[in-house]
């Protein structure tokens, strides 16, 4: 335990570093093309100039390939700092994410310019400041602790920045473990610091399974006054999303503690179509839903359930129009991740994050199942147990998104104790 006071002492003296560090990053925009951005590559190259004189064992960048991105290429960085036995040691991986989501509606930032970042209150503002800088800063300042007292930990820690965690690691960790499989070991500790509660006491073991599926449903446009003379694409949408939105509610109802919230959700989040007057009723609409879905359901069986549906609403509307039968209705799954097994509450990560939080914290972290995706789910589905932790206000994707210092620092300690311990 000495080692580790000394190490978080050593923290303690790098507060101002690591604010200066995370407002450089924030400074840049990192989002996906996915919404019309150019990536993280300028990110990476800043995170790349920050560490060049740090003495890390080994640094690699792993750049999938992305035509839509700045330089064709989604960028990935692993930084190794080897534990006591070199590179024989057991091996701890730490992975936060580049990208950020895009800052939304201007208006609604009242504190600063999404990429113009402050600090005010014991808090750093802009967009990515808590999801996920917070954590990469703290990661990196965990390890730099140790470098500067020369201290080899008990575990190598591999520091992991990774690329498109925020639109479905296509081309992040799922492209690492597709193209480099000879990273990854089964025998590893993982912690993916990008979720938990504001006191750090809830460690993350398991996730639901994501489904967002779009909808679309064609008719005929026409004008409003004559609706007989078309189908109204809507009218049809909104039957087929209340039929659908109460079927899921009632079949997949049961309940699981482990989560929260225990159930699993079908929220309608997007709708769009044509009409841009009151007096249209559109050919078209689209909608979108996503769904989280516990385990213990196939996520097959509700999109069989949701054609089987579409099936009786086309019938309940069925029209012949210009010779054409319809409604059509379409789908197209947007984002798709079945849960694999959860994480093992009594697995060694877990055991060691809640000895780490006793001794630093003098706090007993429970733990729990989220809604949310992340980077864990990837290391499950190939049986290596990971973790999610963070100690968090849980400002992300919001205005105004600001991450605490007092978070960082304190974070930044216990991601040190882990590879001491």
């Amino acid at each position: 335990m000495e080692t580790v006071e000394r190490v978080s002492k050593e923290i303690e003296s790098l507060r101002e570093e690591m604010v200066n560090t995370l407002i450089e990053l924030i400074k840049i925009p990192a989002i996906s093309p996915d919404y019309g951005y150019e990536g993280e590559y300028d990110k990476a190259q800043k995170l790349l100039e920050i560490i060049k004189d740090w003495p890390f064992d080994k640094v690699e960048v792993y750049n999938a390939p992305d035509e839509r991105a700045k330089n064709g290429v989604r960028p990935s960085i692993l930084a190794y700092y080897y534990g006591e036995k070199g590179e024989e040691s057991p091996r701890l991986w730490i992975l936060t994410h580049l990208d950020v989501v895009p800052p939304g509606d201007l208006g609604k930032w009242t504190v600063t310019e999404p990429f113009k970042p402050v600090v005010k209150d014991g808090k750093v503002y802009g967009r990515g400041s808590e999801d996920n800088g917070q954590s990469l800063v703290a990661s990196l300042y965990a390890v730099r602790s140790m470098m500067n007292l020369g201290i080899r930990p008990k575990r190598t820690v591999i520091l992991a920045f990774v690329s498109d965690e925020e639109t479905g690691s296509k081309y992040g960790v799922e492209w690492l473990m597709k193209n480099h499989p000879e990273l990854f070991r089964k025998d590893d500790l993982v912690l993916v610091p990008d979720g938990g509660n504001e006191d750090g006491t809830f460690i993350e073991v398991a996730e639901k399974s994501i489904l967002w599926l779009k909808v679309r449903v064609k008719g005929k446009q026409v004008h409003a006054s004559m609706p007989d003379k078309g189908l109204n694409a809507h009218r049809v949408a909104l039957d087929f999303a209340y039929h659908l939105d109460r079927l899921l509610h009632e079949k997949y109802g049961e309940r699981d503690e482990l989560f929260d919230p225990p159930e699993s959700t079908f929220e309608p989040t997007m709708v769009k179509n044509p009409a841009d007057s009151p007096n249209i009723a559109p050919g078209e609409h689209e909608l979108v839903f996503d769904c989280r879905v516990l385990p213990r359901y196939n996520l097959d069986e509700v999109l069989a359930d949701a054609e089987k549906l579409a099936e009786e609403v086309k019938e309940r509307h069925r029209k012949e129009v210009d010779g054409e039968v319809l409604p059509e209705i379409e789908f197209e799954v947007l984002q798709r991740v079945d849960a694999p097994e959860p994480t093992d509450p009594n697995s060694e990560i877990v055991k060691l994050l809640q000895e780490a939080l006793r001794k630093l914290r003098g706090k007993e972290a429970k733990v729990g199942g989220i809604g949310g995706g992340t980077f864990a789910a990837y290391f499950r589905k190939l049986g290596i147990p990971a973790v999610v932790w963070a100690t968090l206000d849980e400002m992300a994707h919001q205005p105004n998104e600001y991450a605490k210092i007092d978070n960082m620092v304190e974070d930044a300690k216990v991601m040190a104790a882990l590879a001491l311990l």
